[in-house]
């Protein structure tokens, strides 16, 4: 509700000022390996408590289940049928990581890398990343080569990153493959070449990389890397501003608008429109169009945010 009440202000509020609007890989979020018998498919069914129960029966039948141990730790990372606790969380991890378990080692790296949980520890981080890389912990080289770009306030290793990132596309990463699409696209380490900067965003993107998608609908825009498809690139923006990317949301009111690469509708156009805007992008070209709405399609407007907003 409150997001609805700062679209809605909107249509007679003043102009907000422009925000940046940066994008940035995410951490991809922990995947937990094989099932756990009862316990993984109790967590699968979101019987959180129960997959506790069954965890801890593994544990006290063999001290050395790893991935029990693993699933114990996740739970309390999420306060998932638990009392959410970081530090408990990262003490399980390092219990499976020290009995082997590559995704317990590749969360209690994060653990460290961040300091939740654990203190924060930089190069011992990378030393239990490496550990789960050398396993093929996908996520654990994908960070490896966002620390070679990172480096620690040493210019950026982008030979290095490469290869990580390479090793992680290959596995399935998506964030890896956006990566690998950035690097080429603006020429860093490689040389540029946006062929393959939109070969790579097409894989992260088919993956659901909600960045990527709207990337990709940029490069398809323009036709850079790729043929020129308005059509196809309207798609993308649409499928990303259903998802929420204010980007895209301010792309598909702007075609939408102008009716390229889909048909005119103001209505729609504006809808996305005002949820970019209160998310903080501004587009004065859009709001002169929004001005020359009578007040049956505002309210028309308002009517379609509203359903977006409690949908």
């Amino acid at each position: 509700m409150k997001r609805l009440a700062a679209v809605l202000l909107i249509l007679i509020a003043s102009p907000v000022a422009a925000q940046p609007f940066a994008v940035t890989g995410p951490v991809p979020n922990a995947t937990l390996g094989p099932p756990v018998d009862l316990a993984f498919g109790a967590y699968q069914r979101g019987y959180y408590v129960t997959a506790l129960k069954e965890a801890m029966k593994r544990i006290d039948a063999d001290a050395n289940d790893a991935i029990a141990m693993t699933l114990v730790g996740e739970l309390y990372a999420q306060g998932a049928g638990v009392r959410k606790d970081a530090k408990e969380s990262a003490r399980w991890f390092k219990l499976a990581s020290d009995r082997g378990d590559r995704q317990a080692t590749f969360s209690y790296a994060m653990a460290k890398l961040r300091g939740e949980g654990a203190d924060k520890d930089v190069p011992g981080a990378l030393a239990l990343l490496e550990k789960a890389a050398a396993k093929d912990h996908d996520g654990a080289l994908y960070n490896l080569g966002i620390a070679a770009v990172e480096n620690n306030g040493v210019a950026p290793d982008f030979k290095k990153a490469i290869g990580y990132f390479n090793r992680s596309a290959s596995l399935g990463n998506s964030d890896a493959a956006y990566s690998l699409a950035l690097l080429y696209k603006g020429g860093q380490a490689v040389e540029q070449d946006l062929a393959k900067a939109a070969e790579w965003m097409a894989r992260a993107a088919n993956d659901n990389n909600l960045n990527a998608i709207v990337d990709l609908a940029i490069l398809q825009f323009n036709g850079d890397g790729l043929e020129k498809d308005e059509v196809a690139a309207a798609k993308l923006f649409l499928k990303a501003a259903n998802r929420n990317s204010p980007i895209a949301q301010n792309r598909a009111g702007r075609l939408l608008a102008a009716g390229r690469g889909v048909p005119k509708n103001m209505i729609e156009a504006m809808k996305w429109h005002l949820l970019a805007r209160s998310a903080g992008l501004q587009d004065d070209w859009l709001d002169a169009q929004l001005a020359t709405l009578n007040q049956q399609e505002k309210q028309a407007v308002e009517e379609a945010v509203r359903k977006y907003v409690g949908r």
